[in-house]
């Protein structure tokens, strides 16, 4: 019996210190449990959300040949594309693809989280090389520079500094220009494909290599039989592109516009006008034409010193073969087609009709 009472008693004693040490494991697993899972969810929050899922704008970011996964990183998070380098790390030696990232200039966006970062890494999605960029008729130099530039190809920066003379021994047709003069009018509007790591100076080359190519021999021919100059040509022409609202008209303007400079007359152009204040405006104020400048075709006369802007092949076309006509003068009614007059008394009560 006294053994009986010890063991029981020993029994009764290791209860509690059971219970006691139970409920001290359950807690502690939970405890591990809840540590866990909290640091899943911190895990899963670093590699697969997005620094930023609504800022789509991209940022240029350069892997260099021979940068290791621990540079890639580093760099990434100094860029702000991800939050964390370690998890970025952690990420792709987790996955054994440090030896897949592949060098190069990227654009990535802070919506991309780590797999889809790798993904584009790996991928080789590299910034292409060419930008595809197209060039409206009309265009000046300045205009054709700032889109080459937004495009990416960076050394289009300075291309309204280019003069004539570095390409009048390779084309013909520049010759007779000063060699001083811009490449105004001869960047021939089209669409282009240009490497972002090309030269400026094959940059306009290729214009020139279009412009060229557009001015056929039979044109060429004709403007001499005319006795005019590719220059002269090009000049009216770029005039009669920014006046004309159409295609259709432009025969006719041109042929009003040699009708002005064979009696005389100002051609008092509202585009040259625009061209010498850097304005768009439909009707130039009275204190623009005042302006002095040899843009200013209000005030002297015959053609500008330079084209006014890069005009297209029916512009080119309509200078060579302008249409005949009485008229001396023409209006635009607003959006609508161009009214035109034989006297400056027709014209003003065409002014007065049209334009109140």
């Amino acid at each position: 019996m006294d053994n009986q009472t010890g063991a029981d008693s020993a029994i009764r004693e290791l209860k509690p210190r059971c219970h006691r040490w139970l409920i001290f494991s359950v807690a502690a697993i939970a405890t591990i449990a809840i540590l866990a899972a909290g640091f899943l969810v911190y895990a899963y929050y670093q590699v697969y959300q997005p620094i930023n899922k609504n800022n789509l704008a991209p940022v240029e970011f350069a892997v260099e040949k021979g940068t290791g996964v621990k540079e890639i990183a580093a760099g990434l998070q100094k860029a702000g594309i991800i939050r964390s380098a370690f998890w970025f790390k952690i990420y792709v030696l987790c996955k054994k693809l440090g030896s897949s990232l592949q060098a190069g200039d990227y654009a990535i966006g802070q919506n991309l989280n780590i797999p889809q970062l790798v993904d584009m890494l790996t991928g080789g999605k590299i910034i292409p090389n060419e930008a595809q960029i197209t060039f409206p008729e009309g265009f000046t130099v300045k205009q054709i520079k700032a889109r080459l530039v937004e495009a990416g190809v960076v050394v289009a920066d300075s291309l309204d500094d280019e003069k004539i003379d570095a390409f009048q021994i390779q084309y013909k047709f520049l010759s007779s220009i000063s060699p001083q003069a811009g490449l105004e009018g001869f960047l021939f509007p089209d669409t282009y494909r240009f490497r972002k790591d090309i030269k400026k100076e094959e940059i306009v080359k290729r214009f020139l290599d279009n412009f060229d190519h557009k001015l056929t021999p039979a044109w060429r021919e004709e403007i001499s039989r005319q006795g005019k100059t590719i220059y002269q040509i090009i000049t009216l022409a770029s005039i009669v592109q920014q006046e004309s609202l159409n295609e259709q008209e432009m025969p006719m303007i041109a042929g009003i516009f040699y009708n002005r400079l064979n009696k005389g007359m100002l051609l008092q152009s509202d585009a040259t006008v625009n061209y010498a204040t850097g304005k768009k405006e439909r009707q130039p104020s009275v204190e623009d034409i005042k302006i002095q400048s040899p843009y200013n075709t209000y005030l002297y006369a015959g053609l500008p010193p330079t084209p006014i802007c890069n005009s297209g092949i029916e512009a080119i076309k309509a200078a060579i073969y302008p249409q005949t006509s009485d008229y001396f003068y023409f209006l635009h009614p607003l959006n609508s087609q161009a009214v035109y007059s034989k006297t400056l008394e027709e014209h003003n009560r065409n002014k007065a009709k049209y334009l109140r």
